[in-house]
């Protein structure tokens, strides 16, 4: 828009009107005096057009502060016919394209639809033939409806006696360091799908499964407090989420409703793991002494007030008499000496404990399971009827059709069309946007939310006008703070990442560009796969892990430490490694656990498809925290308390492109000893912070096996993607 048309926008609009369709009296003529002027429909004021009066042609036109667009005609969402712009303001200069593409934040330049098309990856191979997928697939860029610096959702301000509409165009956010590097191409090949059946995301549904899982999580509470007389064992509900979702058949993105076996293995052995009191790291002696003591004292109540046998009762309660005698007597026992004997008491009155036990811990695990079910049918229920009050048909939804044929991974598609939107207020205070919906407020900082903005505009195909993007990053953001609970640290490691200075590492040397297990909030590719495709593919995802089935590429593995789901990605991923014949790579990150070790280190360790395997050693080494999209920067990166295996998955195709050599493991365990706290700022106003260690991790219960010591089961971290 040139300086000249945009002094005659300015004079010509003598009024505006509000978002509630009132008038601004700030000339002396007022159409609304002599012609009535019709208020806009919510969905156009959002996207930024207002109605104003034209004092030059003494009738109404619409103007769109957003794209500087003016129309005679009151306009249509998503429609625009160059030759009806009456004041000339689309006769943009050549450059504006260019300060549009400056004007994104994370120093990151727009992408045109031509290069995701054209651009393949460094590593791509020529064999067989790779497509690029067709509409309605084919990842397009939506137009954002924003001048350099505006963003759709930034409030304008009136002035109340010029009665002029006016957009500050402040300098456009930059993030003091950058956790990703959206830039990179993919090099994952698929075969071609249809859209996913899932129901379409909206906040009042997003809402109400935050409320009902939140009172689940009370339930649970309330269960194990009642019945067994212990607090819930910490992080238990949430790899009970995660634990069910690699047998759940149910049709709710969260909440489990169809699994077989309805009792939950993990859920059942970390509540008895806490039978008949949770046992926690020691010290000092002191403490020692004390934790013996109310253990025997605790597995004496229970055995009393529960339906034992005679000879489950005879053996606790000597062993237990024994015990005090011991303690009454020997007062110069060591802290060694004290966990000795609290060992040998576990493993004396453990398994009479157990069996007494066994039916209760059952009864809460089949309850708090059941309740679930209930909860997802009632939330189903009402999304569904809101979507018939939207005439949105899910039934009559016809299958796309797709060709049986090769081409480059591309986000999750819904068949289902999304219902309008309601409206969420964004406000920004200081460096944290803040997302409100019905008082329920979601905080992101400006950084990740300028992140989920180029990752929407590379993904999202259904919204060119971003009219939905804040209500889907309110449902995000919220999906992923229920998951973790509320609890202060609670669920962070859930989502843990590596830290750059390693993906920067893996993609250079072993071609990796896509992530197994991450989110919208803590990836470092825009390609990877995510627990809720239903909300996550708008925002690149490309599925669920299990359900994602590449031919080809290069794929970075960093599972939640939850057994169940490591078990289940080494099976899928075998699978894979067993069917293709072209070049596939799986470089996997799993806790270094030996007292036992899991299942899923057993496997991959003694698997045909084991390249290569070495161990970071513990607290030399780091992991970005899951909280990284509202934490402090200091406490981004912090140590890991266990050890980590690293080990390669490859087929032969993918061995010999990506042949884990001794020179390339070498730059990866380098990249380990880049510390993610002394990174630089990018820019010329960059500093090093100088420390070299981060913050040590919180201390977190990890899922524990059983006949593990007390001390072994609480030193496993649960830090991870």
């Amino acid at each position: 828009m040139t300086s000249e048309n945009h002094t005659t926008i300015k004079a010509d609009s003598a009024l505006v009107m509000s978002p509630t369709g009132s008038t601004s009296q700030a000339a002396p003529f007022s159409p609304s005096t002599s012609k009535p002027i019709q208020e806009l429909p919510d969905e156009l004021i959002q996207a930024g057009w207002s109605k104003c009066w034209s004092k030059r042609e003494n009738r109404p036109y619409y103007f769109n502060r957003f794209t500087n667009q003016s129309l005679w005609e009151m306009p249509v969402l998503g429609q625009h016919d160059v030759i009806s712009d009456p004041l000339g303001l689309n006769a943009a200069p050549a450059s504006g394209e260019a300060n549009a593409d400056a004007g994104l934040g994370n120093g990151q330049r727009k992408r045109h639809p031509s290069e995701d098309a054209s651009q393949a990856g460094p590593n791509s191979f020529k064999r067989p033939k790779v497509e690029i997928p067709a509409t309605p697939t084919t990842p397009t860029v939506p137009i954002s409806p924003s001048t350099p610096g505006v963003k759709p959702w930034v409030n304008t301000t009136t002035d109340e006696k010029q009665g002029q509409a006016s957009t500050p165009a402040p300098a456009p956010y930059r993030p003091s360091v950058v956790y990703w590097d959206l830039d990179i191409q993919t090099n994952a090949v698929i075969r071609e799908r249809a859209p996913a059946d899932h129901l379409p995301p909206h906040p009042e549904i997003e809402l109400q499964r935050a409320q009902l899982t939140t009172k689940l999580r009370q339930h649970y509470h309330e269960l194990c407090s009642q019945r067994e007389g212990i607090e819930p064992p910490r992080e238990s509900f949430n790899r009970w989420l995660l634990e069910r979702k690699v047998v759940d058949k149910g049709l709710d993105p969260l909440l489990p409703s169809e699994c077989d076996p309805v009792i939950s293995p993990s859920m059942f052995r970390e509540i008895m793991n806490d039978i008949p009191i949770r046992l926690s790291r020691i010290k000092y002696k002191e403490e020692a002494r004390k934790l013996l003591f109310k253990y025997a004292e605790a597995a004496k109540k229970m055995i009393d007030s529960r339906n034992a046998t005679p000879e489950s009762r005879k053996v606790v309660k000597w062993n237990v008499e024994d015990t005090m005698n011991w303690l009454r007597r020997d007062h110069s026992a060591s802290k060694e000496d004290y966990m000795d004997r609290l060992e040998h008491l576990r493993k004396q009155c453990g398994p009479h404990v157990a069996s007494v036990a066994k039916d209760s811990v059952e009864g809460i695990c089949s309850k708090i399971y059941h309740i679930s079910a209930e909860y997802v049918r009632r939330i189903r229920q009402a999304h569904l009827t809101l979507l018939k009050e939207c005439n949105i048909s899910v039934d009559g939804t016809e299958s796309a059709e797709v060709q049986d044929r090769l081409v480059y991974c591309y986000p999750v598609r819904l068949s289902i069309p999304a219902p309008p939107q309601t409206r969420v207020e964004l406000h920004f205070e200081n460096d944290i946007a803040c997302l409100r919906f019905k008082g329920e407020m979601v905080k992101v900082s400006r950084g990740h939310f300028n992140k989920l903005e180029l990752l929407y505009r590379y993904s999202c195909i259904d919204d060119p006008r971003f009219e939905k993007f804040l209500s889907r990053v309110w449902c995000l953001i919220k999906r992923y703070q229920v998951m973790f609970g509320s609890g202060v640290n609670e669920g962070s490691g859930l989502q843990g990442s590596l830290p750059v200075p390693v993906f920067e590492a893996l993609n250079k040397q072993f071609g990796v560009t896509f992530e197994c297990f991450a989110s919208p909030l803590n990836c470092y590719f825009k390609q990877f796969c995510s627990a809720f495709p239903d909300i996550d593919g708008f925002f690149g995802s490309r599925g669920y892990v299990n359900l994602f089935s590449p031919a080809s590429g290069s794929f970075e593995a960093n599972p939640p430490f939850c057994e169940e789901l490591m078990d289940a990605m080494v099976t899928h991923f075998e699978d894979l490694l067993g069917r293709s014949s072209e070049p596939l790579s799986f470089i996997i990150f799993v806790p270094e656990w030996r007292d036992p070790p899991t299942p899923a280190l057993t496997r991959m360790e003694a698997s045909r498809f084991r390249r290569h395997q070495m161990t970071v050693p513990a607290f030399e080494h780091e992991y970005r925290s899951g909280s990284q999209h509202i934490c402090k920067r200091e406490e981004i990166y912090y140590k890991a308390i266990h050890g980590t295996a690293v080990i390669f998955l490859q087929n032969n195709a993918g061995f010999a492109k990506w042949e884990p050599t001794t020179e390339r493991i070498q730059e990866l365990l380098a990249a380990y000893k880049v510390s993610g706290r002394s990174l630089p700022s990018p820019g010329p106003s960059s500093t090093n912070t100088g420390e070299k260690d981060s913050k040590p991790a919180p201390e977190r219960t990890a899922p524990s096996q059983d006949n593990s010591s007390p001390v072994d089961k609480t030193a496993q971290d649960t830090t991870n993607t």
